[in-house]
């Protein structure tokens, strides 16, 4: 299930960054729901990092591991961090000039998808990803965090509904739609997130840390 998994968010990533004649609103909203939240969920329940220290020797491994548990990977895990880029990159991106200006900036464009996937990635994997990294919050902290984050949403997608306070230039009613749009697939990204959570949830396994996973995973790597 993990490779089906990790084959789909691929799939639907390759989908969604596939040139468009459709300029409008609501395929925006469309590529970013899928650039942002459903293809990274995917291809973070594949885990590829536990693929990856099955696969590379033992010394290679300990470097990754380090790497995994530095200081930079604790900061850009850190939950605070996750929802500035989350909830604050979507407030800059539809309140700022910032996606008129990216509409005829390909490069700009590009970026704002790569921060979208990146986030988005590291969000879900420290909401409920199986691969090891640095220490995590609690189960309730994660849980919380994950409500902040639903309730981010719901306001911007509210406020592009309404039209208040969004500077792009669309209409009303592809302002509507895509607002739409975001309300309810976000929240499908996010229960099926809560429910992986919840699901794979072990109270008596301490595995914040990424320590049992490794143990299993490349027990050589802590010889």
């Amino acid at each position: 299930w993990r490779t089906f998994s990790f084959v789909a968010g691929l799939a639907i990533l390759a989908t969604a960054i596939q040139p468009s004649d459709s300029h409008d609103f609501t395929s925006h909203m469309l590529e970013h729901l899928l650039i942002g939240m459903f293809a990274p969920l995917g291809l973070v329940l594949g885990a590829p990092i536990t693929l990856i220290l099955r696969s590379i020797p033992p010394r290679t491994g300990r470097t990754l591991v380090h790497v995994l548990r530095s200081t930079p990977a604790k900061a850009a895990t850190h939950p605070a961090v996750l929802l500035v880029a989350n909830i604050g990159g979507l407030a800059v991106l539809y309140f700022t000039p910032v996606f008129g200006i990216a509409d005829s900036n390909p490069a700009l464009h590009t970026l704002i998808h790569v921060h979208f996937f990146v986030a988005g990635y590291l969000f879900a994997w420290m909401i409920t990803g199986p691969d090891p990294g640095p220490d995590r919050p609690t189960v309730r902290t994660r849980l919380v965090v994950l409500g902040i984050a639903i309730a981010g949403h719901a306001v911007i997608a509210q406020l592009l509904y309404a039209g208040l306070f969004v500077q792009v230039e669309a209409t009303p009613d592809d302002l509507r739609a895509g607002g739409t749009l975001m309300y309810y697939w976000g929240d499908i990204a996010e229960i099926i997130l809560a429910l992986s959570l919840l699901l794979t949830w072990k109270p008596n396994h301490h595995n914040n840390t990424g320590r049992s996973v490794l143990l299993r995973t490349a027990p050589e790597l802590h010889a």
